[in-house]
């Protein structure tokens, strides 16, 4: 994006508006940085590289962040923690080496224990 410094906010495309808005989030290194749906609306492509360059700067600054996500893939690949909730309580909590080993069958099989019910939002089940 180099050649793009003065370049007028509105002429970005939106992974490039999600990149700068991240920047400038961390510029004053927060005390917790809150990530809602930051990739939700982006193609696969640019989602991944807006979550290298997120986990870049997370892991980087040292950041407490806390990146909510209906992507389950990326709940389980970033952060050493995740939880789940349904109904406004947690269901699920996994974290250390439970959530690394962890799979996305898997955790719908904690989510189904825990809550009692089916997982079935498709559109979360599906994306990857």
């Amino acid at each position: 994006m180099e050649d793009r410094l003065s370049a007028k906010v509105g002429l970005l495309s939106g992974g490039q508006r999600q990149a700068v808005t991240l920047l400038m989030a961390t510029l004053r290194k927060p005390k917790i940085l809150l990530l809602d749906e930051h990739t939700a609306a982006l193609d696969p492509k640019t989602a991944a590289k807006v979550l290298e360059l997120t986990n870049k700067l997370v892991t980087e600054n040292n950041l407490t962040t806390l990146m909510i996500t209906h992507n389950m893939h990326d709940a389980i690949a970033y952060g050493n923690r995740l939880i789940m909730m349904h109904e406004g309580r947690v269901v699920v909590d996994v974290s250390g080496e439970e959530k690394k080993t962890l799979t996305i069958e898997q955790l719908l099989g904690l989510f189904e224990k825990a809550s009692g019910s089916q997982f079935s939002d498709d559109k979360v089940m599906l994306s990857k």
